[in-house]
């Protein structure tokens, strides 16, 4: 693996991820957002940020995919939320719980959610974008 995710003595320990991902690879994939968007163009989850979340987290291993990535190989992902207020926190959560048990793995790379006023379309809640290392 060309990513080792660790908690630092020091920093808090997060549950859901891991405060830094240290990289040895030499080739860097940036994944452009992703939102919930089907293979078709279709929006998943008009209303639904449980929905949204999960498909624009399948939508990030589907690209990690082509680029022969996992989300192992992730070293860090934000997620850009529209509205977000803390009370969407589990929200957020069963739809990555979600878009996990479909993928088989959790992801754990130090991420960053970030609050929005919009998106690309009204109908986009949430997208989510990665930058992953391979060997």
């Amino acid at each position: 693996m060309a990513i080792t995710l660790t908690n630092p003595a020091g920093l808090p320990e997060i549950p859901v991820y891991r405060q830094v991902a240290i990289a040895s690879g030499t080739r860097l994939v940036f994944l452009a957002g992703q939102v919930a968007w089907d293979a078709e163009g279709t929006n998943v989850g008009e209303g639904d940020l449980v929905a949204q979340v999960e498909q624009c987290y399948l939508n990030v291993g589907t690209a990690l995919a082509g680029a022969g990535a996992t989300f192992d190989d992730v070293a860090k992902l934000t997620a850009y939320v529209v509205g977000w207020t803390p009370d969407k926190m589990p929200l957020l959560m069963d739809g990555i719980a979600r878009a996990s048990a479909k993928l088989g793995t959790t992801p754990m790379a130090p991420a960053t959610l970030i609050g929005v006023a919009a998106l690309d379309v009204p109908e986009h809640l949430v997208e989510v974008e990665a930058v992953a290392v391979l060997d």
